[in-house]
Order: C-alpha cells, then structure tokens, then sequence
C-alpha cells in the first residue's frame, strides 16, 4: 500500500513540488536582512519577466495570504467611491469577485453567462454600450471550477477601445499559459504561489500598470491588503514587506521560478500540462468519464468529469482508493451535476497520468452497477 504521506496531487494547487522546492524552506530567514530582501525584489523582477511587462510600464507587488487575498486586495484598493466594477461571472471564482465587491460595498455590477461557456466580446461589448457607469471590467482566466480556458484577449480588446481598466485573475494559469499582460491590454493580474509556478502556498503576487496603481492612493478599504500601500514599501525599502511576511515560502518560490528558467520558461511547461491533459481526457473519456468542457476550450490545468453511467457515486471512497496508491484528486465544485476534478500542473509527467487512467479502470470494474 501507498505511504499515505507521499502522495501525488492532482489538484490546481497546492501541487507536488520538486525535493529542491522543499529543501528552500529549511533556512530560516530574517525579514529585515538584506539578503531576503534581495530575493524578493528578484522575484519582483522575475514575474514582469514572465509577463512580457519589463518594459518600465508595469511593476509588481507581492501580498500575504492565499490567491484570494490577491483578489481581494486588488478588487478593495483599486476602485474609488465612483469608480463601478462589472465582474463577467461563469464560475465559483468570478462568483467570489462579486462576494468580495459586496462585503466591501464597492459599486459592482455583474454579466453572467455559463459556466461551461467563456465570455464572449460581443456581449461585453453590447453591455457595456448600455452601461456606461461601469469603469472597470473583472474576470477569470482560468476558472478552476470547470476547467474553462476564457478567453482574456478578446475580452481585453473591448475593454481597453473603451478606455477602462482591466484586472484578470490569473490564479491557476499565470507561469503555465503564455499571457503578454501589455499586448492584452490588462491593468492589473493576480496569481499565487503555489500554482504553476510551482511554488507552496503563503503570497499571492500583482502585476500592475504603474499609471493605475499610482491613482489608487488612497482608496483601500483595508489596512493589511492596501496595494499601494504595499508597493511602495517595497519599492522605497528596497524589496521589504510591510508586515511580516513568508520568508521559508518566498525562498522556495524563489527557487521555483529558477526550475521554471530550468525547464525551459512557460512555453515548455505549457506543452507539459497540455500533453498531460491531451492524455488525462483521452484515457478518462475512453473509461466512460466525460470531460465537462469542449476540447477547444479546454484549458491544461485541470478537467472537470461527470460519472459514467451506471457508476456508484461516492465522491470519499474513491479519493482514499485514489489516496492510497498515490495520488489526491479534488471533488467537484458544479451545483448541478455529479462530478470529480483531476488537475495536472506541478510535478506531474505522463507517467503519472498512465497511472491515474490505470487506477481508474480498477475502480470503475469495481464500483459499476
């Protein structure tokens, strides 16, 4: 049986990380040295690398907390008392943008489609030709809900030919899909540590457009999550927190970003994940598993699959199966349907999905009626 403690994830993030990942955390660091301070600012630079935004235009700025502190920061520091935000909503994570916009009473309104359909321009376009309060346009890049890939250059195109700004929640995409932050158009990008970067969970990270960033002074509705507030004390301090922050997490996502250099930047890790989700549906669909989003709107990071027919469905069962020879899957997040997630961004390799498939065969002729 399977060491219950060395399991793979197959999960959106947290992801299995590399031995050398760990092994970052085991110095502990001093945030006030400058030495720590040094490895954030190459981070800092690192990231607008990655974005195609090291062009002086754009700058970066890295928050405590998991990806949804990311969100929140940006969603609570960026928009004025009249500025108005409209969220394009197709799943749990556009849905917690409206949460988020609700709770800090900021003006918001919302465009919904479904969540097994991305957004499309034309929509946009001829809502917001109706609403011309809306200052501000917010949405998902990869919705981890389903697995929906949206698509943000189309979107980004009618907000930035009507002057607005754009933030993009790039959560579990951003390092493992190609995203040319200026090209597109977008003001603001969050993502986290421990995505497809392939760090470990602590910090979420923003990406943004200095000129936006600048006005905002001021209109944070938190003490701890005020974006500019925390840009320019890294920026002044020379790469120093405000608050205390992860040191043992910025170190091994610090080395995280050089195993990325390592295997070949996005567009190598790109091509692992597409490869390993090309195989993931191929070999789940042919046990009967369907995939929940279209293959041209697929995204590599994780696939959303309903139950075969006739299959017994018991979501804690078939996890701690799965668990004990190796690997964690995650449950479902869809309201209306019966389904499972399997993610496969981290140290995941065809192997492992040979495996999965393999494992999947021996529960399906085990548990179908």
């Amino acid at each position: 049986m399977q060491d219950r403690n060395t399991y793979k994830l197959l999960t959106p993030g947290p992801l299995t990380t590399t031995p050398s990942v760990k092994e970052a955390m085991l110095i502990d660091r001093c945030t006030w040295d400058q030495d720590y301070n040094d490895i954030t600012q190459d981070i800092r630079a690192r990231l607008l690398r990655l974005a195609h935004a090291d062009n002086g235009e754009y700058t970066s700025v890295l928050m405590q907390g998991s990806g949804t502190f990311g969100v929140e920061s940006v969603l609570t520091s960026i928009p004025s008392k009249d500025d108005v935000v409209l969220v394009l909503v197709n799943g749990a994570y556009s849905e917690r943008m409206v949460k988020i916009l609700q709770l800090q009473e900021v003006k918001h309104c919302r465009l919904d489609f479904a969540w097994d359909k991305m957004p499309d321009a034309a929509s946009v376009e001829a809502f917001l030709s109706t609403h011309p309060e809306v200052t501000m346009v917010s949405m998902v890049h990869s919705e981890t809900t389903s697995g929906l890939l949206n698509d943000i250059a189309a979107i980004g195109k009618v907000v930035k030919g009507r002057g607005l700004t754009f933030i993009v929640d790039a959560m579990s995409s951003f390092g493992g899909v190609d995203i040319d932050v200026p090209a597109i158009g977008i003001d603001f990008i969050i993502s986290s540590a421990n995505k497809c970067i392939q760090g470990v969970p602590g910090f979420s990270f923003i990406i943004a457009r200095r000129e936006a960033l600048l006005k905002s002074e001021g209109n944070a509705r938190s003490l701890s999550l005020d974006l500019f507030d925390q840009w320019q004390t890294m920026e002044k301090a020379g790469g120093k927190w405000r608050y205390t922050s992860p040191t043992h997490v910025v170190a091994a996502f610090h080395q995280a970003m050089v195993e990325l250099d390592a295997e070949g930047g996005i567009k190598a890790r790109h091509e692992r994940y597409a490869k390993c989700n090309a195989q993931l549906r191929a070999g789940m669909e042919a046990l009967g598993f369907k995939a929940y989003i279209a293959a041209h709107d697929q995204g590599p990071i994780i696939t959303t699959f309903f139950y075969p027919e006739g299959f017994k469905v018991n979501f804690p069962e078939m996890h701690a199966f799965l668990k004990e020879n190796g690997y964690v899957i995650y449950p479902g997040k869809l309201t209306e349907a019966e389904t499972f997630r399997l993610g496969n961004i981290g140290e995941i390799y065809p192997a492992d999905i040979e495996r999965i498939i393999e494992l999947f065969r021996i529960y399906k002729e085990q548990h179908h009626a």
